[in-house]
Parts: C-alpha cells; structure tokens; sequence
C-alpha cells in the first residue's frame, strides 16, 4: 500500500498522518521531503503512525535522519500512534531509546505545548 501523508494543525502543533507502509524508495523519499519542508514552517510536529503497517529498514533510516534533522534545527519530533509491529520493531531496534513516543496523538501534543510553555 502507498504511503499517504496528511498534515493538520492540533492546538498550534503540526499533527503529520501516516497511513501505508514505510519503506525504502518512494514511500520514504516522500516522507523525508515532506517532513524537511515543515520543519521550515514549524519545529515541532508530531508524526502519527497509527496507519503504519510495515517498516523497513530504509524507513527507519527515513525516521531517524528526520529526527536528526529536526533536533539539529532545535526543533523535536514525536511519535504517536505506533501499531503493535511498529512499536515492536522500534523496540528491537533500540530506537525507543531515542524517539519520544506516545500512545496517543493527544499526549504527544500535550508534551509539545508543556514543553513550549516550560
């Protein structure tokens, strides 16, 4: 399935909908393009990857070269959502350590604004 992204402002924080699979070529091409682009509108966002139903090895690197990205600018982004074989996959590859994640898309953006307001 495609990778389809949909972008949305929650409460002054950019809410980016991941639904499809991430993976290397196309599908992680657009992401990283994407998500470059409104990390110059904004330094915060919040990727949901509730949608997501298969990650592979090139779409990690996708999320971790946007994650590196976003800190170098000072800006942050968080995960929400994260499906069973996602949040596993993460696990096992030790990204936990590094990404911020939340089970939801709420508590993701409540860190965003309490973190602003800090």
């Amino acid at each position: 399935m495609q990778l389809k992204l949909t972008t949305r402002t929650v409460n002054g924080i950019l809410v980016v909908n991941c639904d499809g699979r991430i993976v290397f070529g196309e599908e992680s091409a657009e992401l990283r393009d994407s998500v470059k682009k409104l990390l110059t509108q904004t330094n915060k966002l919040v990727l949901n990857l509730g949608g997501v139903s298969y990650i592979d090895s090139g779409g990690l690197g996708t999320l971790v070269a946007l994650y590196t990205t976003a800190h170098n600018a000072g800006g942050t982004i968080k995960l929400s959502n994260l499906t069973q074989r996602v949040g596993d996959l993460l696990q096992v590859t030790k990204l936990l350590t590094i990404f911020e994640v939340y089970d939801t898309e709420e508590e993701a953006i409540q860190s965003l604004r309490t973190g602003a307001a800090a």
